[in-house]
C-alpha cells in the first residue's frame, strides 16, 4: 500500500500537566506508532467541528466541516486532510475497527480508513461494488461498521465493504450506482448500534428504521418524519432517542413512541414554515449524549444543549459559558468528561460545573 508523504512542520507543545516536550522525542513517539517519518503539524483545530472520537489509544480525532481531521495524542496535532488520501474534508463521523484501524464518514457519503501509514477509501464510484441483489448482504455481526450513504447504508466486515439501499423499490442496477453519492428520502445520516445488538438508522425524511437482522421496523408517527434525523442515542436504561431537525426529541422505550418536544411545549413552529431559529426551543437536534450521572444531553442548532436530569430539562446557552448555540456533537470520552463540537466557536468542554473553551496550548 502506498504511503502517503506529509508535509513537515513541526513545532512544540506542552503536555495537559504543562511539562513540555522535546520535539525529537514527539517525532519518535509518532514514529513508532504510527511508522509515518513526517507529519502535517497545527497548532490550532479548525473551528467548525462535526465528530468526535477517542480511540482505544487514548488518541483523540475531531472531525471537521472542511478542513480534514485532527489527530491529538495530549503533545501533537496533526491535521490530515484530502491532499493526504482523506475522501472529502467533511468528517461526519469517526469509528475504530477491531485491529484499530481509524474510519471516517465523509461529506459526500465518502468513506475512508486510515491503517497508521495511509489512507483507504471504499467509496470511489470507480471502485464500490454494487450489485442487484443486495438483500444477501444485509446482516449483522459484532464487529462490522456502518457508515451513512445517499440512499441507505455502507456495510463493512471481515475486509468486504457492501452498499445497501433502504428503499426497496430500488432494485434497478443503474439506479443502485448512483444512490449511494445522492441524497434522497432514505439517505442516512446518523447510526446506532444498541446493546442487544440492533442497527437503527436516522433517515433525511423517511424517520427511523431498525434492523434486528432478520426485518425492518420503520418508526415514522408523531412528527417523526419529515425532518432529518441527525441524532440516535442509547442511554444506560436501554431507552432510545431520537433526535429530530425540527421535530425535536423523541424517546422509544421498546413499547411506546414519545415526542418530548411536544409534551414540554418546547417545539419550534416557525422553522418548519420558514426557517427562523428557535432561542430556547427543543427543535432542532443534533445530538444526543449521557453523562456518568444519566443525565442526558441533548444539543441544538440554534438554542445551546439541553440537560434532562430524567424530570426537567435545563438549557444551557452562551449566557452560562457555553461557547456557541449551534451544536454538532456531544461525546463523552473514556474519562467521563463532555466535549461539545460547535458549528463556528470550536470545542468545549463541561468540567461538571462551568463550560469552558478547549484549546491547544
Amino acid at each position: 500500500m502506498k504511503n502517503y508523504i506529509f508535509l513537515l512542520l513541526l513545532t512544540s507543545f506542552a503536555f495537559c500537566n504543562g511539562q513540555n516536550n522535546n520535539i525529537s522525542e514527539q517525532l519518535s513517539v509518532l514514529q513508532k506508532e504510527s511508522n509515518i517519518s513526517v507529519f502535517n503539524a497545527a497548532t490550532e483545530i479548525d473551528n467548525n467541528i462535526r465528530s468526535i472520537f477517542q480511540d482505544k489509544n487514548g488518541i483523540y480525532w475531531f472531525g471537521t466541516n472542511g478542513a480534514g481531521v485532527y489527530r491529538y495524542d495530549g503533545k501533537t496535532l496533526i491535521q490530515f486532510t484530502t491532499k493526504d488520501g482523506l475522501s472529502n474534508n467533511q468528517v461526519q463521523s469517526i469509528q475504530e475497527d477491531k485491529s484499530g484501524n481509524i474510519w471516517f464518514g465523509t461529506g459526500v457519503f465518502g468513506v475512508s480508513r486510515f491503517d497508521g501509514q495511509s489512507f483507504t477509501t471504499y467509496t470511489n464510484k470507480e471502485t464500490l461494488q454494487l450489485n442487484n441483489d443486495s438483500d444477501k448482504d444485509w446482516k449483522i455481526e459484532p464487529n462490522d461498521l456502518w457508515f451513512y450513504a445517499g440512499g441507505g447504508v455502507y456495510r463493512y466486515n471481515d475486509n468486504l465493504f457492501n452498499y445497501l439501499p433502504l428503499d426497496k423499490s430500488n432494485v434497478n442496477l443503474m439506479q443502485s450506482q448512483s444512490s449511494p453519492y445522492n441524497l434522497s428520502r432514505h439517505a442516512v445520516y446518523s447510526i446506532l448500534k444498541d446493546k442487544k445488538g440492533n442497527v437503527w438508522f436516522g433517515t433525511q425524511a423517511k424517520g427511523v428504521c431498525k434492523y434486528d437482522g432478520k426485518s425492518f421496523t420503520w418508526f415514522t408517527e408523531k412528527g417523526l418524519e419529515g425532518p432529518a434525523v441527525l441524532g440516535l442515542f442509547e442511554d444506560s436504561d436501554g431507552n432510545i432517542w431520537f433526535g429530530n431537525n425540527g421535530g425535536g426529541l423523541f424517546k422509544y422505550d421498546g413499547k411506546s413512541l414519545i415526542n418530548f418536544t411536544e409534551e414540554k411545549g418546547l417545539s419550534n413552529s416557525e422553522f418548519k414554515v420558514s426557517g427562523k431559529a428557535g432561542p430556547g426551543t427543543l427543535s432542532r437536534i443534533y445530538t444526543i449524549c449521557e453523562d456518568d450521572f444519566k443525565n442526558l444531553w441533548i444539543g441544538t442548532v440554534d438554542a445551546g444543549v439541553w440537560k434532562y436530569d430524567g424530570r426537567n430539562f435545563t438549557n444551557y446557552t452562551t449566557k452560562d459559558g457555553l461557547t456557541s448555540n449551534a451544536i454538532n456533537i456531544i461525546y463523552k470520552d473514556k474519562n467521563g468528561e463532555l466535549w461539545f463540537g460547535t458549528d463556528g466557536d470550536g470545542i468545549c468542554k463541561f468540567n461538571g460545573k462551568d463550560f469552558a473553551k478547549f484549546e491547544i496550548k
